[in-house]
């Protein structure tokens, strides 16, 4: 089968043909209908994270339809239309009957520890393989699987309460869906705060307040919008150091930042005025649970979560097309999402 490759870190993906992957016991092969392309794939091809053994099929946004049971599985059928949740967890250690999954004694991401989905054909535990109603399309059964579920995980994180303020910096896929999601929450208002006309102008089309960045100090901004007091949860979306402060130093007393972007560069911070001073809290969010897209996947059929215009590009299963993608990602140049359907 065709697969898209990372042979090394700092260096193009490349395009390999591969056997097609026999499922083990408990698992499944999925006939790949699509696969969304991520930021964090561009920051893997730069080598910021650590990754599997090399050569290794990038991709963890997947969808597309159960093409062969391994032994075992009585779960699923032949035809079925699933996404694929990306994290692999043992379900029996501390963390994973704790309910934290992603930090599973025995864990492996699709499309960073393992194969993933810029490919023809991918093998996923049968329990990862989450049933896709039919009125959800491929394509955006793909992209639920990551920037939308990281979304409504950084929403939980951030103990978003009905009636609260939410800032969205940076945004691109997840950002798109993190508004949505933040108004089906109950959330009063919602800014979301970029560079760009494009997603500046989508922001409004999806009922939020834009705040554009290259008009002036996007913190300014945001206070004068809420009357000097700041706002109650800010999502940091981006990676980077500059909006990961500006993020900060927006909160109103008591409010909470959750960090999303992956960044390799040091967090500056004032101590007394941007956290201690206010009880501000700083919070990490890593990835998603997989109950969280049972309640997602309801949102989206339910027209909660409107995707139809976050797929801004679509390209084939071919190395110098995602390549380019990941290269407009790098510089910050990439639309809201891009899918590759092979």
């Amino acid at each position: 089968m065709k697969a898209v490759r990372m042979v090394g870190p700092g260096r193009p993906l490349e395009l390999q043909q591969i056997p097609a992957p026999e499922p083990r016991p408990g698992e499944v092969r999925v006939a790949i209908r699509a696969a969304g392309i991520c930021h964090s794939d561009a920051h893997y091809r730069a080598g910021i994270a650590p990754m599997g053994p090399l050569p290794l099929t990038l991709g963890h946004e997947i969808a597309g339809v159960v093409e062969k049971l391994g032994p075992g599985v009585s779960t699923h059928a032949i035809g079925d239309r699933v996404c694929l949740h990306y994290f692999t967890s043992c379900g029996r250690c501390a963390e994973c009957s704790a309910g934290h999954e992603q930090f599973c004694e025995h864990y492996a991401m699709l499309g960073h520890h393992r194969d993933g989905g810029f490919a023809e054909y991918v093998t996923a535990p049968a329990r990862n393989a989450v049933f896709l109603p039919d009125r959800i399309a491929f394509e955006h059964g793909a992209i639920l699987m990551c920037s939308s579920a990281t979304s409504l995980h950084a929403l939980a994180r951030a103990r978003l309460a009905p009636g609260e303020t939410v800032a969205v910096f940076g945004c691109g896929g997840l950002g798109m869906s993190a508004i949505q999601l933040a108004r089906a929450l109950g959330a009063r208002e919602v800014f979301g705060v970029d560079i760009r006309a494009e997603p500046l102008s989508a922001v409004r089309k999806h009922g939020a307040i834009p705040v554009d960045a290259r008009a002036g100090d996007p913190v300014a901004a945001l206070r004068h919008l809420t009357n000097q007091r700041g706002v109650d949860v800010a999502l940091e979306l981006a990676g980077l150091p500059a909006t990961m402060r500006q993020a900060l130093q927006a909160l109103a007393p008591l409010g909470r930042v959750v960090l999303v972007g992956i960044s390799n560069r040091a967090l500056e911070i004032d101590p007394y005025r941007e956290v201690i001073g206010r009880e501000a809290e700083l919070i990490g969010c890593n990835d998603h649970h997989l109950d969280e897209l049972h309640e997602l996947l309801a949102l989206a059929q339910s027209g909660g979560l409107d995707l139809g215009s976050a797929i801004t590009r679509r390209v084939p299963l071919e190395a110098d097309a995602i390549n380019a993608v990941l290269d407009d990602l790098d510089r910050f140049e990439a639309g809201t999402r891009a899918v590759v359907v092979p």
